[in-house]
């Protein structure tokens, strides 16, 4: 058996469907506590849903977490001392002391299944690292509508076993010394702690963790954006983000230490994993902000070094079409570079800088109607003397049209926004005179004579 010193927790998904935001955040509760601790956190898969369990679910909730790089010490592909960690192979586990149970006379088959006797009087009381002291009798535990005491089934009459046996069972035998799950089970704890006691066992530490909710404050549903972790991935929010994100619903650090300031709420894996507490878990539900998590995933963003922000922005312009490989990795890492921190997702990040890759969005964008004749000449006349600037540089072109609008006493904002629109097709871009520079004197002049402007 494990040593009783170590922190042992597990997230056990059912692989029914791909990694939810609920079980990420689970997962990533239970993997902070781990680490923080030098602990172990297992894997363990619940298919005991014969019916809906499958292996490409499983595979799928398991590249979910490697994406978030929740990385398991125990689990199904890692093998370790205590498996199987599928249900599905523990079944002669489940059976063997459902009949220990039986024969104790603490337990009883009805037809195929086999229930455990709740008894009346026992207090199953419990603290909870998050909610505190749960006070909870036996007493509780009704049949709807009823004031009979409700048994527990604990091997239905299809052989398998029930979430609540099972998980006393596994927990047990898996050396788990902290569950760490979603609140939604404080009503299970009793049960499992009647189950605990029956099979003399110890009852590991309980840790709830608050509900997530939609900026509504209602039940978090597709309604509210992404529900799975794979959405984000596809929307091109980064791993470390949403990583920081779910980190902070219902947890902050209480300080960074010399890495930075109390209430600073972004953060590497690796200075959660030494903050984080779970005394500093709250109650409280947690709001899923699509508001804050396009902050954090901007901030994330603006801290990477160039190359790897052109890796994950890359992807999304090919999606669009564009030319990606007519440039330079280098050429197009400044471009994004330029940007700076413009786009919340690599996704926006890679609409928002199109024109640097191609010409042809910025065309099909803007068509420069709204440039009437008679302003054209004026433009013209700007554009040339730009092109004179002997120095190609962001300070030189600013210095030249600052000097050229003040001689004439025109507003500068009136000849900089067309040139914008000729570069870009937007109203917003990083300075226009840096966009000129990098996309270089010949391809600035291809786009104006486009426009009819040099």
């Amino acid at each position: 058996m494990a040593d009783k010193d170590i922190v042992r927790v597990r997230f056990a998904p059912s692989p029914t469907g791909a990694l939810h935001i609920g079980g990420g955040h689970t997962a990533l509760f239970n993997w902070l506590w781990a680490r923080h601790t030098g602990g172990k956190f297992i894997l363990r898969i619940e298919d005991t849903d014969l019916v809906r369990s499958t292996k490409e679910y499983e595979q799928t909730i398991m590249d979910g977490m490697t994406w978030l790089g929740l990385d398991w010490d125990e689990g199904p592909d890692k093998g370790g001392d205590y498996g199987p960690y599928r249900q599905s192979e523990r079944l002669d586990l489940y059976r063997k002391y459902a009949r220990q149970l039986m024969d104790e006379g603490k337990a009883y088959r009805d037809g195929e299944a086999v229930l455990f006797k709740v008894e009346p009087g026992q207090d199953v009381s419990f603290d909870d690292k998050v909610y505190g002291r749960v006070e909870v009798m036996s007493d509780a535990l009704k049949e709807r509508d009823s004031d009979k005491l409700k048994d527990i089934v604990i091997i239905k009459s299809d052989g398998m076993p029930t979430y609540n046996y099972a998980v006393v069972v596994d927990d047990h035998l898996m050396a788990i010394s902290h569950v760490i799950r979603g609140e939604d089970h404080i009503s299970n704890t009793p049960k499992q702690i009647l189950l605990y006691r029956a099979l003399g066992w110890d009852v590991p530490v309980f840790a709830h963790l608050p509900m997530i909710l939609g900026k509504d404050k209602k039940k978090l549903s597709k309604r509210h954006g992404a529900t799975s972790v794979y959405e984000y991935r596809d929307m091109g929010y980064m791993p470390d983000s949403v990583f920081n994100f779910l980190a902070l619903l219902g947890w902050s650090p209480q300080s960074r230490g010399e890495s930075g300031q109390a209430g600073d709420e972004i953060f590497t894996r690796d200075e959660a994993a030494r903050l984080f507490e779970l005394s500093r878990v709250t109650r409280k539900p947690a709001v899923l902000d699509p508001d804050k998590m396009n902050f954090i995933n901007q901030e994330h963003l603006k801290r990477l070094d160039p190359m790897t922000r052109l890796a994950m922005v890359r992807p999304f312009w090919e999606e669009m079409g564009l030319p990606v490989r007519n440039h330079e990795d280098a050429w197009l890492a400044e471009a994004l570079t330029l940007m700076a921190g413009r786009g919340r997702t690599a996704r926006e990040m890679a609409e928002f800088s199109d024109y640097f890759v191609a010409f042809e969005p910025v065309k099909a964008r803007w068509d420069g109607s709204d440039i009437s004749e008679d302003r054209k000449p004026g433009l013209r006349e700007f554009f040339a003397a730009l092109f004179n600037v002997p120095e190609w540089t962001p300070d030189a072109l600013e210095a030249c049209a600052r000097a050229w609008t003040e001689e004439r006493g025109v507003k500068m904002k009136d000849y900089a926004m067309p040139l914008r629109f000729v570069l870009t097709g937007m109203k917003v871009s990083p300075g226009i005179f840096e966009v000129a520079v990098h996309l270089g004197r010949d391809e600035v002049k291809r786009r104006l004579e486009h426009y009819g402007l040099a």
